[in-house]
Order: C-alpha cells, then structure tokens, then sequence
C-alpha cells in the first residue's frame, strides 16, 4: 500500500520542484536585467548574440516584455533614416517609463547594433532600418514577435508611446524631456541680465541699440519672408531631411524629389529664394529705381527687373508642373476668341 502512493507524491513534489526552478530562473533573468539597466544610459540595455540568446531566446512564458531598437553605426550618415534622432528618443521613452514607473520589471529597453550581432538581426528577420520589435513574455520565437509600424515614428517618443502602451497595456506616462537650459545656466543668465540691465537703459536713452538700426529690421524682414515661403517651419515640424540618397545609387545626392508625397528642404529654399528674388527687385523698383534721375538707367533697369522677374515665376511654374503635375492654362476673353 505504501509503495503505491509513493508514486503519487513522487510526481507532485517534482512538478513543483520543476515549477520552483522554473520561478528562481526566471527572477535570477529579471535580477540581470534590472542590474544592466541600472548601469546603462537611460535605461537601455546594449544586447548582443550572446544576451539575445539568454534573455529573450529563454523558454516562454517570460515574466517580462523587451523593445528592441535595431541600430547600424554605419548608417548613421544616412540622413534619410534618421536612426540617431531615433535613438535618441528611444532613450528617452525608456528614461520616461522608468522615471514613471521607478518599479516596474514588466518592461525593459534594449538596443542591439548590427555590426556586432547580425546573427541576432537574421533571427529577427530585421532587412531594413529603422526597426523597433517587442518581444512578450508568450513569444517563444524571435521572428514572432511584433514590429512596430513606420508610423509609430512619424511623432518620435510620442508615438512610440501608443504601440508600447496598446501592445503591452502599461501605462508609460508623459515623455520627460530634458530642459533647454539647466538650472546653473539659468542662474547664469539672470545674473547677466541684471547686470546689463543699467547699460541697456542707457543706450535706449541714446537711441543706439540694434533695435534702432533699420538695416537690422530689413535684413529681419527679408529672412522672415524667406522663411515663410520656403517652408522652413515644415521642416522643422516634419523633421524634413534637406536632402536623400539616390535609391539606385548611394554615392549620389537626390536634391528633388518629384512626387507631392514628399518634399525635400532644397526643395524648399530654391523656391523660397525665387520668390525672394522676386519680392527684392519689386523693393528696389518701388523704392530705389524712381529715385534715379537717368530715365535711360531707369528703361535700362526696368528692362532687366522684367526679365529676371520672368525668369523666376517661369521657373516656379515648372518646379510646381514637374513634381506635381500642376499647371498653368491661360483663359482669353469669349470676345476675343
């Protein structure tokens, strides 16, 4: 009798031997990871093929979730990818979740570089860049787990944040960006305003400050304008890369694209300096050329002003036709006809 229930305790005690093992394992995984986050910058752990294999290769379920930045050193010169910007505020979301959740091991960050583990990108399948994949605790293969979408880095960190927070259901909390100016550099900067504040005093009294002098407030008018109509605002709101490299040929530098999806920052400042140009020979006509007493320098002027004038618009007409097939059809009178 006793040798027959032997068997039937046996098998319980292992089982939860097998279960405690399983749990110890799993803590002593969760104990390094916390370790290397705490030693590294913004909490983001560096992974090679080595690490990859111990911590996310590890049988599932896993007691925690891994995002993974895919990085290339190499490509950083590619300004069409973007991948330093990337990094950067891939770091400051892990910085953000640890700082809003001091305490959590649900989630952890991690970066792994190509040159140093390509073994590890050809087990996730990774053939392009930028790459941002999390790995759940239910996921048993690299090559299942999920890659984030193209638009999750349209708004960097903040996008980023909703592919965390719908695939995970953690709360990140607000992105926590750094100040402009720390708080040394702040104090500085008072201490120097109050001293110049007597000698600003002064030369306001004067009437000899910048603000008194009109060729500032020209040269500020011009760059204004410039500005507005070169699109340099949606630049900086788009991130928009001032140039890219030819698909078909890395070596060549592609200043135009032609297409309305997509507009590049040359693209911008060579229109915004035709109209530029434009609105410059329209001041000095209005302003400069009538106060000229040569009516032959005037015709002369003029003549030329036409010119450059129609050469400008013309060439904006054909920009506009050839990226977006827009163009300009002139309307005559019925009468006329």
């Amino acid at each position: 009798m006793a040798m027959a229930i032997f068997p039937r305790l046996l098998l319980p005690l292992l089982l939860a031997a097998a279960a405690a093992s399983a749990l110890a394992a799993a803590n002593d995984l969760v104990g390094e990871l916390q370790s290397l986050r705490s030693r590294s910058p913004a909490g983001v752990i560096h992974l090679t093929d080595t690490s990859v294999t111990r911590f996310l290769s590890s049988p599932a379920p896993r007691p925690y979730s891994v995002l993974v930045f895919f990085d290339a050193t190499s490509l950083h010169s590619k300004t069409d990818l973007h991948l330093p910007q990337l990094r950067r505020e891939f770091a400051l979301l892990s910085a953000s979740f640890h700082a809003n959740n001091p305490d959590s091991s649900d989630l952890f960050f991690a970066d792994i570089e190509f040159s140093e583990s390509q073994h590890s990108f050809s087990q996730f399948g990774v053939n392009s860049l930028p790459h941002v994949r999390l790995i759940r605790p239910e996921h048993s293969r690299l090559a299942d787990s999920e890659q984030m979408d193209q638009s999750h880095f349209s708004r960097l960190a903040d996008s980023m944040v909703e592919f965390v927070e719908a695939r995970t259901g953690l709360e990140v909390g607000p992105i926590v960006r750094p100040p402009l100016v720390s708080r040394n550099q702040m104090i500085l900067l008072g201490l120097l305003f109050l001293i110049s504040i007597p000698f600003g005093i002064k030369r306001i009294m004067e009437g000899d400050t910048l603000l008194h002098d009109r060729k500032l407030w020209m040269a500020g008018a011009l760059f204004v304008y410039f500005f507005s109509v070169s699109g340099g605002m949606y630049g900086i709101i788009r991130h928009t890369p001032m140039f890219i490299t030819d698909r078909e040929d890395p070596n060549k530098l592609v200043f135009f694209y032609q297409g309305s999806g997509m507009q590049l920052g040359a693209e911008g400042f060579a229109v915004g300096f035709l109209y530029t140009l434009v609105g410059l020979m329209i001041a000095v006509m209005t302003h400069l050329l009538v106060k000229v007493k040569s009516l032959q320098t005037q015709r002369f002027a003029m003549l030329a002003i036409m010119a450059v004038g129609w050469w400008a618009v013309r060439k904006v007409i054909y920009l506009d036709n050839w990226k977006t097939g827009y163009g300009i059809h002139t309307f005559w009178p019925s009468s006329w006809r």
